[in-house]
Parts: structure tokens; sequence; C-alpha cells
């Protein structure tokens, strides 16, 4: 009865999308006062239905309901409480549903924190955003029904994917929908804009909050994802270029491109046509995900075995948006022509920084997409299977993200117009000096140059070159942070705030700006993460008896012993593993070797010691006829300062959002319009 409520609910949900897209476009292009008011209670209603819908399923996984396809495909009796309720969104079709709850939550969002938001303006995004939820409620229940039936049902569920079974994935999918499925907002400013004729400023002011809150969500989302890739697939790796990996962070690449150019539109008017296609492109490559991961093209820990009708509807979809924004794109060209009135500014003024970075972080984000792509075109084309794995994306990627994470200290310094090169220097001097002898200190201590480690490098294929990498990431790290901080002094010691005791003027500075130096630093700290980890990471692989000994760096460890486990719904076998340093004992790690009962799946449960300068990482892997065990043991340097500084980023982007300079734009912004509407 559960799943009926659900899938009625969906229909129902259906039926409110189609109607609040209907009005809230025809209302605003009629400026009918009553359509637009129903556009918004049906974005309402249609957010409580899909939460209704996805109510009814995740109570479908907690009831253990296998008469239900999708809860017999990805649950079982014995599967945790807390992993039942997750195991909603840990199938395709409960995943999509996620997707349509998000949609539906910031959509909601958008009506009843946009009251001083002019009404015709925000009937057009409603209206907007009403037809993406139109997609993909029809994509659910026309191909991926979450609640459909199949009796007899089952004794009991397949389980779900042991990969899943993690605390991170409880919170990893909800983080990472809430950023893809945000970019949906600045996408329906944007063709809301363009429809109305009006692509001046006003729309940014009302899109830079919403963008910023959804890069937020996505910069936790891929974090978190991260984080679990690393301590869950049991062999140190951080990032991995997967191609579902790089679906999620192409949007994350253009929305921080797209972040910084509605600062620019909105402050000088610049960038207009940009911006607009800034945003069209966002949320194209968020929809371009989804189809990666659902369609059934990509073979990747994240990927869904799905059937060719699902892959069809979701490209039909992005087709039409990416199609239909375009078109709608071009045939504003002229207005856009005559909108975009040149706001003149040097090459070394604010404008032009940032211009710089945008161009930087759009062509890394065009590599990804040509790496991640081209197998695919290759293989749909039938011309030849090949691989693009991290070599290539490591040599193009760090080329430009280099010069766009050292742009981060300039720009913010850089006045408006014009910002001449000597008043930079001499202002950045001292942050310049920092950087450059704290790399120099670091070169020496960590020993990366010595002379025995580039001859072992270079039998590796490392070599100097190498360590120039990792020096020229510890500089621009050091320099970004260096920079933040140079600019807070610089802020405290304004004119203005002569005489004022320091706490006052702190308490002064704006949360934006607050914001802009905690991601900023947060970027430099995730380099230096980056940089340590990718370049002085050592790793051993040894085949032990109980009792035996082995050493990595500075640590000795020695298999104490193993025991046999009993989870909730599994057996493991957990290793005792003892770790010194100078012979004496530091602490026990307790990696597992697990099968799974339902689906005699064998897991590797890594066991980790962190620590705030490395990780001392451990893998129980496969057993030896001899009765030996091989045991794989990693040192990673600063490896958590990669995701302390991607939590820095996000907490930086919701501080930006707290900044209440944001909802004064928005008021000031609202009675132009209103006084524009009233003119005409």
């Amino acid at each position: 009865m559960i799943g009926e409520i659900g899938h009625f609910a969906t229909w129902v949900a259906l039926a409110v999308a189609c109607l609040q897209s209907v009005v809230g476009l025809a209302g605003a292009q009629r400026n009918d006062a009553r359509l637009m008011h129903v556009a918004s209670n049906a974005a309402n209603a249609q957010m409580f239905l899909v939460v209704v819908a996805f109510c009814s399923l995740a109570a479908s996984f907690v009831a253990n309901d296998f008469s239900i396809v999708n809860v017999a495909a990805n649950s079982n009796s014995r599967l945790p409480a807390a992993y039942r309720f997750a195991a909603s969104w840990g199938s395709h079709e409960g995943s999509m549903l996620l997707w349509a709850l998000m949609l539906a939550c910031w959509t909601a969002a958008v009506v009843n924190f946009g009251g001083s938001l002019d009404r015709v303006l925000l009937s057009r995004v409603v209206g907007v955003l009403g037809v993406v939820s139109l997609g993909f409620l029809a994509f659910l229940l026309f191909t991926s029904n979450p609640f459909q039936r199949s009796l007899p049902a089952p004794l009991d569920g397949r389980d779900l994917n042991p990969l899943l079974q993690d605390p991170g994935m409880v919170i990893h999918p909800p983080m990472l929908y809430m950023g893809y499925v945000g970019f949906s907002v600045a996408f329906a400013f944007a063709i809301a804009a363009m429809l109305g004729g009006r692509v001046d400023a006003a729309w940014t002011r009302w899109a830079r909050p919403w963008t910023t809150a959804a890069w937020a969500f996505l910069t936790i989302g891929i974090a978190l994802g991260s984080a679990w890739a690393y301590y869950e697939l049991g062999w140190g790796g951080w990032w991995f270029w997967d191609p579902v990996e790089n679906a999620s962070f192409m949007p994350w690449l253009v929305g921080t491109a797209l972040m910084h150019s509605l600062v620019v539109t909105e402050r000088r008017g610049a960038f207009k046509s940009w911006t607009l296609l800034l945003a069209i492109a966002t949320f194209s490559l968020s929809l371009l995900g989804t189809f990666l991961v659902r369609s059934g093209v990509l073979t990747s820990v994240h990927a869904f075995a799905t059937d060719p009708a699902r892959g069809i509807f979701i490209l039909g979809f992005l087709m039409l948006v990416v199609g239909g924004s375009l078109a709608l794109y071009a045939w504003s060209a002229p207005r856009l022509a005559h909108a975009a009135a040149p706001a003149s500014f040097s090459a070394s003024s604010r404008e032009g920084y940032l211009l710089a970075n945008n161009l930087l972080l759009t062509v890394a984000a065009a590599a990804v997409f040509l790496g991640t792509m081209y197998p695919l075109v290759l293989d749909t084309l039938g011309l030849g299977k090949i691989s693009v794995g991290p070599p290539y994306f490591d040599a193009v990627f760090f080329p430009l993200m280099a010069p766009a994470v050292f742009l981060m200290g300039i720009g913010p310094f850089a006045r408006w117009r014009s910002a001449p090169v000597p008043d930079l220097a001499r202002r950045l001097r001292w942050a310049l000096l920092v950087a450059i002898v704290t790399t120099v200190l670091v070169a020496i201590t960590s020993g990366r140059f010595a002379s025995h480690r580039l001859a072992s490098a270079a039998q590796g294929g490392d070599g100097a070159l190498g360590a120039v990498v990792f020096a020229i990431g510890i500089f621009i790290a050091v320099w970004v942070i260096t920079a933040s901080g140079a600019l807070l002094v610089e802020r405290l010691r304004e004119p203005g705030f002569a005489g004022t005791p320091l706490a006052a003027r702190l308490r002064a500075l704006p949360a934006g700006f607050y914001g802009m130096l905690v991601a900023h630093a947060g970027v430099g700290v995730f380099t230096i993460g980056v940089a340590c980890v990718n370049t002085m990471s050592i790793e051993a692989d040894r085949a032990v008896a109980i009792g035996e000994r082995f050493e990595l760096g500075d640590y000795q460890f020695r298999l104490a012993g193993l025991d046999d486990v009993d989870g909730p719904n599994y057996e493991a076998t957990r290793g005792r593993i003892e770790v010194s340093r100078d012979g004496g004992r530091l602490f026990m790690l307790q990696p597992e070797k697990r099968v799974y009962a339902a689906t005699g799946a064998v897991m590797t449960e890594a066991a980790i010691d962190p620590g705030l300068t490395r990780d001392v990482y451990v893998s129980l892997g496969e057993p030896l006829p001899d009765g030996r065990w091989t045991v794989k043991a990693w040192i990673k340097p600063f490896v958590d300062w990669i995701w302390a500084g991607c939590f820095m980023m996000a907490i930086g982007g919701f501080l930006a959002i707290a900044d209440r300079r944001y909802r004064l734009a928005r008021r000031h912004a609202a009675r132009g319009a209103g006084l524009a509407t009233g003119a005409g």
C-alpha cells in the first residue's frame, strides 16, 4: 500500500509540474497575477508530492517490502537499518527520485525565499524549473519506476552493493545532487532573463546566492565521494579521473567560473553574454553527468547498468535542454549585443584577472570533457577502444590550474577598471616573499630535491619534473594563503577604521569578504595536500606471516594476528597490525577482508590512522597457499588537507550567502524591476 501511495504521488507530481510550467510561463507572458500565483502554489504542491513519494520509497526499504522490484534488487533483511534507508537512493530508480526531490526543494525555496523578486521574473523561473521537473518525473514514471511491483514477492532481497554500505554513502549522494540540481536555478534565471528580454545585471543579483549555494553543496559532495573512494576501495587513491568523477567535476569547474562571472556582471555590467552562456553550460554539464551515469555507457564503480531506453530518454532530454537553450541564446543575440555595451577595463584590473580565471577554468573543463568523452565517441562510432587515464589529465590539467590558482592571489587586490601592476606588486610583495621563502625551506627540509631522491624518482619516470611540480604546488598554495592574509590586513588598516578597536573592525567586514578569504585559503590548503600526497607518498606490498615485520619509511609494521568476525550481513577476517616507530609501539590497525552473505562479494576494508601531517593506511590482501597474507601499507603525507581544503571552500561559499549585501542588492533590484514594470 505504501508503494502505491508513492506511485500515485509521483503521477500527481507530474501533472502538477506540467501545470507549473504552463501557467508559470503563460502568466509571465501575459503579466497575469492570478496565473503567476497558481504557478508558485503548484511549485509548493509539487515539492509536497515528491516528498510523499520519496518517503514512501524509503519506508518500503526500511520495512523490507520485497514485493517492490527496486527494494528486492537493492536491499536485504540483514542489511542494517541505516543502509536500508540509504539504499533508497543506492539504486538507479531511487537516485532519480532523489534528483526529482532535490529539484522540487530548490524550486520551492526560490518561491518561498524570493518574496521581493519581480513577480514576472519569478514566474518565468518557476515555469522553467517546472519544465525540468516535468522531464525528470516523466523519465521516472516511463522508464525507471521505483515502485514497480513483482508478485509473488521474493523471500529476501539481493542486497545493496557492498561498496555502498558505508556511512559516507549516506551523505555523499544527497550533497552531490544538491549541487547538481542547484545549478538548475541559475539556468532558470538565465533562461527567464532571455525570455523576458532583460539581460541586464538584475537577474545576476538573484542568481548569485543560489549559484554559490549549489557550488558549495557540489564541493561537499565531490569531497565526500573522494574521501569515500580513498578509504573504501582499499588502494589509497583519492582521485581516479574516473569518467563519473569527471562528470561531477566538469560542472564544478564551469560553476566556479559562473560564480565569479556573475560578480562582474552584477558589479560592472560586463560579461553579460558570457555569464548567460556559463549558466547554460553549467546545468548542461550536470545533465551530461546524469546521462553518463544512467545511460549504461560507462563501466564504473559509480555507474548503474541500465537498459538503452533510459539512455535514449536522457540523451533526448539533454539535447532538448542544450539545443533549446542555445537556440534561445542565438535568438537573443541582437538584444545581447545591444545590452552588452562594452564596460571598459584594462588587462590589469579585477575584470581582467577574473576573465583570465574564467578562461582557464573553462578550458580546463573542456580538457576534462575531451578526455572523458573521446573514448566514448570512438567506441560508439566503431573506431576502436582507447583508454584515457591519469597521465593525460595530469599533463593537461596542471598547466591550466596552476596559473588559475596564482591569479586568485592577485584578483582580490585589483581594483575595478584599472589596477596598475606596480601598485599590485607593492601591495603583494610580502606575500610573494613569504611564498618563495617557504617553498625553498620546504624543498630543503623535505629532501624532495636531494640527489638520491631525484635519481630514484628518475628510474620511475618522475625525476626532476616531479620535484619541480612539487615546488610549484607548494609555492602557489602558500602564495594564495598568504595573499588572503595580506588582503585581510590591508582591509583592517583602511583609513575608515582609524581609531576603531580590532574586534570592531573584524565585525564590520562583510560575511562575503570572509567567505572569499576562507574559500581561497581552502584552495591553498587543498593544493598543499595534493602536492605532498602526489609526490611524497610511499607504499609497500608485502607477504607476511603472523608475527612477521616489515618496514615502510620510519614505521615498522607487524602482523600480530588474524581474527574471524561476524558482521550484521557479512563475515570477515580481521587483521591486527601493530605499527611502531623507533622500537616504540604507536597504535594497532585492524583492516578487514569481508565476504557478504547475500551476494558472496569479497570486499577489502582498509584501516587508517589519520594525522595532521600524514595518514598511515593499511589494507589486507589475499591469503597465500603457504599461510602468509599480503599486506599493503601506505604513508600518505598531508592527504587529509585535501578534504579540509574542500570543506573550507564550501564554508566560504556558505559565508558568502550569509552576506546581508545580497539581501540589500536583491531588494534594490526588486524595487527597480517594480518601477520598470509599473512604467510599462
